[in-house]
This record gives C-alpha cells, sequence and structure tokens, in this order.
C-alpha cells in the first residue's frame, strides 16, 4: 500500500513540474514582430541592403535547388518583393508512399507559415517530418541567396 502511495505521489509531482515549465519562445515572438527582446540583447536589424549600385531592393521569384533527402526530393520557389520574402510555393516534396503524402500534407503548410513570418529560411523543423523540413530549409535558403536576400 505504501508503495502505491509513493508512486501515486511521485507521478503528480512530476506532472505538475512538467506543467509548470515555460517553452523558450523568445525567437519564435521576436521572428512574429511582437514581444520585446530579452534583456541585454539588441534585435538584430532585418536585411533590407539595397544591391550594388544603388539600385531598388530585390523582387522576383526565385527557384530553390532540389534538395535529394532519403524519402525523396524537395524544392520551393520563393517569391521576394522589396527585399523581403512574401510567398514559397513547393514545387516537390516526397510522394513515394501514402505516409510520405500524409507527412507532406502535415508539414509543409506550416514550413511556409513559419518562413513567411520571419522572412527568411531560419525556421524550426516540424516534429515528425525532420527530413522533408531539412530539405525545404535548405531548399529555401538556396532561393533566398539566389535572391541575395
Amino acid at each position: 500500500m505504501r508503495r502505491a502511495v509513493l508512486t501515486a505521489a511521485s507521478t503528480c509531482s512530476l506532472v505538475v513540474v512538467l506543467l509548470a515549465l515555460k517553452p523558450h519562445h523568445t525567437a519564435v515572438t521576436s521572428a512574429l514582430g511582437g514581444g520585446t527582446p530579452p534583456s541585454g540583447t539588441t534585435p538584430s536589424p532585418t536585411r533590407s541592403v539595397p544591391p550594388a549600385g544603388g539600385a531598388h531592393p530585390v523582387s522576383g521569384t526565385y527557384t530553390g535547388d532540389p534538395v535529394d533527402t532519403q524519402y525523396g526530393t524537395v524544392q520551393v520557389a520563393a517569391t521576394v518583393q522589396g527585399g523581403k520574402l512574401t510567398e514559397v510555393k513547393v514545387l516537390q516534396v516526397p510522394s513515394g508512399s501514402g505516409r510520405d503524402q500524409q507527412i507532406a500534407a502535415f508539414a509543409v503548410p506550416r514550413l511556409t507559415q513559419e518562413a513567411l513570418a520571419a522572412h527568411s529560411a531560419h525556421i524550426d523543423a516540424v516534429s515528425g517530418a525532420s527530413y522533408t523540413s531539412q530539405g525545404y530549409i535548405q531548399s529555401l535558403q538556396s532561393a533566398l541567396d539566389k535572391a541575395g536576400v
């Protein structure tokens, strides 16, 4: 009987401790433009440096490199207007099996939403879609590199 009480009390204590933990959302909050940066840090300026020669900030659609993952190829195209990422179009995702299609259908909208909020490829991977996420991020970064953003 004492063992059962001790086990129940330990489990309850662990649950309380886990629920009390606060996730670290500083990067997401600042990427979305909300909140204040942590004390002791300065916000990094957004990169809106015009190309050499005093031209206007870059605009256009740039196709990222295809990235081969363990489950298939991922490729995106990024639309940039005024030096900022405004749209991401997915050209290829792994689709060899029903599970691949299911993972891509789940992960790609979340990755796109994060990329548009951050205006960059510096985003978190989607849990359960690590390979697709890494391919997406690499292809998006190559498109942004081509744009000079």
